[in-house]
């Protein structure tokens, strides 16, 4: 975790972190949908985490594209590095850069995607324009964000539980995770960036747990919270679990806990 944004350290969690993957895969599913990769082509996955979307994306091409991932934290690259060459999946390669200095050639890769990492930029801006730059002339981009707090549940039943039991460094990162959600800010932060053929639609998509308790084993299995939960006294752990169970509650169904979450998905051409 950082002292400037409160995100968590991916280096420490990035083992933990594949129990939420099945739960982001509609998110990446639909990346790929709108990346519309072709025989041939060479994509770039940035801020890939333990290696998702691409892969989904190298096992299901295999040696008909070359996927290249990568994250800032190397403890994210070791974990997807192992999952392709436990799968043999020659491929897939990952390497460790901020998305702000790729170190790749401009001009470089048919196609680029990310999955929920520019908010998460320490320069959103640079990042974009670094994955713009390495874009070939008539590649096809595909970049998803969070939507607006209010469409993100789960990061709200977070933040509201912590915002007053914990110091502010220490409470979920709410305002960067959303910062590119509200009406107009992720396509002003493309156009900086130099992108000109841009798309963005709203998608929804649903975390399904069978129950609450599902979904609270899922939060505390990933350590998602694990900067809150030490900056708690011991005691107070159980009223933090009670209190989200109390806000999840109108997201009970026949089906289980059904949890709705927007994102914005942009697309285009170089």
């Amino acid at each position: 975790m950082t002292n400037t944004d409160n995100q968590p350290d991916w280096d420490k969690i990035a083992e933990k972190f594949d129990v939420w993957l099945p739960h982001l895969a509609p998110v990446g599913e639909a990346l790929l949908t709108a990346l519309n990769t072709e025989t041939g082509d060479r994509v770039l996955d940035v801020a890939t985490g333990t290696g998702e979307p691409g892969l989904t994306l190298a096992r299901r091409m295999r040696s008909n594209v070359t996927v290249v991932g990568t994250d800032a934290a190397q403890g994210m690259v070791d974990a997807a590095q192992r999952k392709g060459d436990r799968e043999g999946l020659s491929n897939v390669e990952y390497r460790c850069m901020p998305a702000e200095k790729l170190n790749f050639a401009s001009d470089s890769f048919d196609k680029v995607l990310c999955r929920f990492g520019v908010m998460l930029f320490e320069n959103p801006v640079q990042g974009l324009r670094e994955m713009h730059r390495v874009l070939k002339p008539g590649g096809r981009y595909a970049i998803a964000v969070w939507s607006t707090p209010e469409t993100m549940p789960t990061m709200y039943w977070s933040y509201h539980v912590f915002k007053d039991k914990v110091p502010e460094e220490a409470q979920p990162p709410m305002a960067k995770v959303t910062s590119l959600g509200a009406p107009g800010a992720f396509e002003a932060a493309l156009n900086e960036a130099g992108y000109r053929d841009i798309e963005i639609r709203p998608h929804t998509f649903h975390y399904n747990f069978p129950s609450f308790e599902a979904f609270w084993d899922v939060v505390e299995a990933s350590d998602i919270l694990k900067m809150q939960y030490d900056a708690l006294p011991e005691n107070q752990r159980e009223t933090v679990r009670d209190e989200v169970a109390l806000l999840a509650r109108d997201f009970h169904t026949e089906h289980g806990l059904v949890i709705p979450h927007e994102f914005l998905l942009a697309n285009g051409v170089k």
